[in-house]
């Protein structure tokens, strides 16, 4: 596919991706919602399904809506385009994200305007720690991409019939395992394309985007994604 093909499936895909996943969070965390409440499981349950819908959208680009997985394809030495193609995908997935975010916040417009605590809605858009320690909160983001990666890379089928439903259901797995420390970005541009577009949305009230915490869930996936790329070379070729 060429540069303009790559960006358009990639930037769809990753604002669809973005639209419910910001939607689901924005359901469960705004007060006059008919979701308000509904807690960490319906947060994780949602992504798992944007996952599915954004993927299924940006199939003709091969689905990556996610940084850490162009980035994890080109380090395994395994994948099916250059590096010269990598621009396209991470500029189409970053304009998405932020497009998706812009969108999940006109849907809740109302809702944002009559929340008790705009200060408190940087979460609906971005990750952020519980417990705050830069290291360690790079090691969880690690972590947890590297399981998303990896599983990818030992899983080319993904892209035929519903692999897209399995990929959801892996990251639905580490949400509700490896999700409480950071928010589980695994996604440098599902955070930062978000985390822009609420520093520049016309949210009254709006707290601050921390841009002192937004490189580690940039840090984190692309440090898992080349981590799971290398150790695939290193694997047995399969007989």
């Amino acid at each position: 596919m060429n540069f303009g093909d790559i960006f358009v499936w990639e930037m769809l895909g990753t604002a669809a991706l973005i639209l419910f996943g910001a939607g689901v969070v924005a359901n469960v965390v705004l007060r006059k919602t008919l979701g308000s409440g509904g807690g960490w499981l319906l947060i994780t349950i949602g992504w798992a399904f944007a996952v599915f819908v954004g993927a299924s959208i940006a199939a003709p680009s091969g689905a990556h809506i996610n940084p850490a997985v162009t980035i994890g394809l080109l380090s395994s030495g395994n994948s099916p385009f250059g590096w010269a193609d990598a621009p396209a995908y991470l500029l189409g997935q970053m304009v998405g994200a932020f497009i998706g975010a812009v969108l999940a916040w006109a849907a809740y417009k109302l809702q944002f305007d009559t929340h008790d605590e705009p200060a408190n809605t940087r979460g609906i858009f971005c990750t952020g720690p519980t417990v705050p320690n830069y290291t360690w909160n790079v090691v969880t983001e690690v972590i947890g991409t590297f399981a998303l990666i990896f599983w990818i890379l030992l899983n080319p089928a993904v892209n035929a019939a519903l692999g897209y439903a399995a990929v959801s259901f892996v990251v639905l797995g580490i949400g509700a395992s490896l999700g409480g420390p950071t928010g589980y970005a695994i996604n440098p541009a599902r955070d930062l394309g978000p985390r822009i577009a609420y520093a520049v949305l016309p949210i009254k009230g709006k707290g601050s985007p921390e841009w002192n915490y937004s490189w580690v869930p940039v840090a984190g996936p692309i440090i898992g994604a080349i981590l799971a790329g290398l150790v695939f070379q290193l694997l047995p070729a399969a007989s």
